[in-house]
């Protein structure tokens, strides 16, 4: 990831309610949520949401998709993994002592039919 992608996921990152959003959105990876499960989850006025949810995709943090009447919003878990991969690189220049204590890799769930 660059700097300037950085920048932008934690920029977008950086306000509770984005935060709280893009959490939400983790926890129902990688099928998502729509937009009124959101919106009721968090207690969230539409016209906020809205904006909130632009923002995270403008970032490159959240995908969107239609099905029928609704949208779907998504985390892009390999977005996420390169920002948690681009804060970690260079943890203590390698050293094992300050290692992070619990190393997490987000993967999607594979879904069968």
């Amino acid at each position: 990831m660059k700097e300037n992608d950085a920048v932008k996921a934690l920029a977008a990152l950086a306000q509770p309610t984005r935060l709280a959003v893009f959490r939400l959105l983790v926890t129902a990876a990688p099928e998502g949520l729509s937009v009124g499960v959101i919106q009721e989850a968090l207690g969230l006025a539409s016209a906020t949401l809205s904006f909130h949810l632009k923002e995270l995709t403008h970032s490159g943090l959240v995908t969107s998709r239609q099905e029928g009447r609704f949208i779907y919003y998504a985390p892009a878990i390999d977005r996420m993994n390169l920002l948690i991969d681009f804060l970690t690189e260079n943890c203590c220049q390698g050293a094992e002592t300050c290692a992070p204590k619990k190393s997490v890799r987000c993967k999607p769930k594979t879904v069968t039919v």
